[in-house]
């Protein structure tokens, strides 16, 4: 695929943009070059034919979407929340841009259906795929309108109206998903092992040995009676000790 058949992709693209921004956040773009961008994942270059000179994505967008909504997160919770302490502060944060919380966003706004990759089919797409989207989204935003702008944007039509902040606030956020979010955002591979199991008393109850593997290193392991226990096990042990070695 030339450049030219790249940029006619493109302009086939434009009015869906524009009515997405107008429909679902309510602005017209001024730098439709922008989002274009951050709806160009890298992997859309992977496709037959693709030049391999035409490879602009949008991750430099999703870089700055991320410390962007962690910034304005970080800034509604603290004035949501005034006699809460650092601790709840940090974890509600962290349940808000989990990749999950954004994945579920993106795909409510429908921005699996915008961006382009190495395929076609919205079903077809990482898992991750639509978070990041949404980060590159915002960071497109923030250079097209400015800080002030996105910031509106976050706080009234994802904060206002598609997370539930105040659900997030007393929903319990195990370890094995801190782990999994952890690992996603670094984009490391995470996987549990089953690495023993055993049988104890005369009824020969199950006992399960599971280890964390992390980008091909094992980690910390744990045990327990099912196989969901011994990962939770294993997943606190290892997330525990990982925020001794550097901070999250």
């Amino acid at each position: 695929m030339s450049l030219k058949a790249i940029s006619t992709v493109f302009s086939h693209r434009h009015d869906r943009i524009v009515v997405f921004c107008r429909s679902r956040l309510g602005f017209v773009p001024h730098n439709l070059e922008l989002y274009r961008t951050a709806f160009t994942h890298k992997s859309y270059f992977n496709r037959k034919g693709a030049d391999p000179t035409g490879k602009v994505n949008n991750e430099r967008l999703e870089y700055l979407g991320d410390a962007l909504l962690s910034a304005v997160v970080a800034d509604y919770i603290y004035r949501s929340y005034p006699d809460k302490g650092e601790g709840f502060l940090t974890e509600l944060r962290s349940k808000i841009v989990s990749r999950q919380s954004l994945n579920g966003v993106a795909k409510m706004l429908g921005l699996d259906e915008l961006v382009l990759c190495d395929s076609q089919h919205p079903a077809s797409h990482p898992k991750s795929i639509a978070g990041n989207t949404l980060e590159a989204l915002v960071g497109a935003i923030y250079l097209d309108r400015g800080y002030a702008f996105v910031s509106k944007i976050i706080t009234r039509e994802f904060l206002g109206k598609l997370i539930d902040v105040s659900q997030l606030a007393v929903t319990d956020w195990n370890y094995k998903s801190k782990l999994y979010d952890y690992c996603q955002r670094a984009r490391l591979p995470l996987e549990f092992q089953v690495v023993k199991t055993s049988y104890q008393g005369r009824d020969h109850r199950p006992c399960y040995e599971v280890e964390v593997v992390i980008a091909g290193e094992a980690q910390q392991s744990g045990k327990g009676s099912t196989i969901k226990e011994a990962e939770q096990q294993a997943a606190e042990a290892t997330y525990k000790r990982m925020m001794e070695k550097t901070e999250f």
